[in-house]
């Protein structure tokens, strides 16, 4: 575990293509549309990430992995990210077979979400219990989902997340004209260049990149 947080997790343009074969290969529960455009946008950060990985980090990864023999359960998302011509017809099976993995809902382990909300609720410090509370159940239970997780997958998920809203903001403070919106997109972009990591953070800046 320690060669792979290594190896993997602090090595920032490796951790994102990690991240991305983990989510494509979720359940997530999405419609056809947001399939899709995920996918898309996946394929965008991946040939945006992978050129600027160095060979001696892969060559370190190849040793370290080297003799383990397995079966590659990513095989259709190397398909995907494949930058071929000759495995066109390959990439749109794979896309397909993808998007009907995304589409379906993720499996709920027994016992996954053993803290109840009002648990939650009442251990929570002043300002993060009035947040807690102004939430709707839905919005509730996900954030159980996501103090339930390992910390250092959503600290990935969460430096992948942010650089693609904080894309999105300054994509949208482009095409804008009306002056106060730009001003509130720049309070955005501030405030989010200077939150760090935590698993409230981590959920408001979720809920901002569904919205965008």
């Amino acid at each position: 575990m320690f060669i792979f947080k290594e190896l993997v997790l602090e090595n920032k343009n490796i951790s994102k293509i990690f991240y991305l074969y983990d989510e494509l290969s979720s359940n997530k529960n999405m419609d056809n549309t947001v399939a899709n455009e995920f996918i898309n946008e996946s394929i965008v950060v991946y040939e945006n990430t992978v050129n600027k990985i160095k060979p001696n980090d892969l060559k370190e990864i190849e040793l370290w992995i080297g003799n383990i023999k397995s079966t590659n359960n990513y095989e259709h998302i190397d398909e995907l990210f494949s930058n071929s011509v000759l495995t066109l017809e390959n990439k749109i099976k794979s896309k397909k077979i993808i998007i009907e993995s995304l589409t379906k809902t993720p499996i709920t382990l027994q016992g996954s979400f053993s803290v109840p909300v009002k648990t939650l609720v009442e251990t929570a410090n002043k300002t993060v219990k009035k947040y807690v509370d102004s939430l709707d159940e839905d919005s509730k239970k996900s954030l159980i989902k996501i103090l339930s997780e390992d910390e250092n997958k959503l600290q990935l998920k969460y430096d992948v997340i942010k650089e693609s809203v904080m894309e999105k903001l300054e994509d949208l403070k482009t095409a804008e004209k009306d002056k106060e919106v730009i001003e509130k997109i720049d309070q955005t972009l501030s405030k989010l260049q200077k939150e760090s990591f935590d698993r409230i953070t981590y959920f408001k800046l979720q809920e901002l990149h569904k919205n965008l």
